[in-house]
């Protein structure tokens, strides 16, 4: 597995060796021993898997207390996944970056607990695993505003079609008024 440091702090690529011939392919998605070596030394407690149509828009969510680490891939279909530090004690804060994710590229991201998670589904039908280092706890989650200018994030939507937003990330909070980690 080749394991790249992206630009921000401790946010990593993660690209499996593929396997694949005319009848299809083979891949590990993970492995133990080489994400604890070469990314973070993490306990994942639970896996998610979530299914959307095309052009839904998921995030950016955090929790504020009981923060999650997670490993994110997309099994089938593409999305366009973007991170955002949310610490504010980071030389990051507020900084954004995205990556493709897909069932040809086979693509993981590590987010580290401290960042806002969200995606874009491009395909006319994604699902996105995960796994997360903590449980989800509603009373901690919140949301940052998806378009917040602030964040410069460029959603690869076309021209003229919005996002499919729940009324909690249409109702998300810009990062100037968000409870950012320490």
């Amino acid at each position: 597995m080749k394991v790249t440091r992206l630009a921000m702090p401790d946010v990593y690529l993660l690209e499996p060796r593929v396997f694949g011939d005319a009848r299809g392919f083979f891949v590990a998605t993970w492995e133990d021993d080489v994400f604890r070596a070469d990314v973070a030394p993490v306990s994942f407690i639970q896996d998610n898997h979530s299914r959307s149509r095309q052009w839904t828009l998921r995030g950016l969510h955090f929790q504020a207390e009981h923060t999650q680490g997670k490993l994110v891939r997309c099994p089938m279909g593409r999305v366009w996944d973007v991170v955002v530090d949310v610490r504010r004690s980071s030389p990051t804060f507020g900084q954004s970056l995205g990556a493709e994710l897909s069932d040809t590229n086979h693509h993981q991201l590590w987010i580290p607990p401290g960042f806002a998670h969200g995606f874009l589904v491009l395909s006319d039908v994604a699902d996105l695993a995960y796994k997360v280092t903590d449980r989800y706890h509603p009373e901690s989650e919140r949301s940052l505003l998806w378009d917040d200018p602030a964040l410069g994030i460029v959603w690869p939507l076309p021209a003229g079609v919005p996002p499919l937003l729940s009324p909690k990330d249409a109702a998300g909070v810009p990062l100037s008024r968000i409870d950012a980690l320490p």
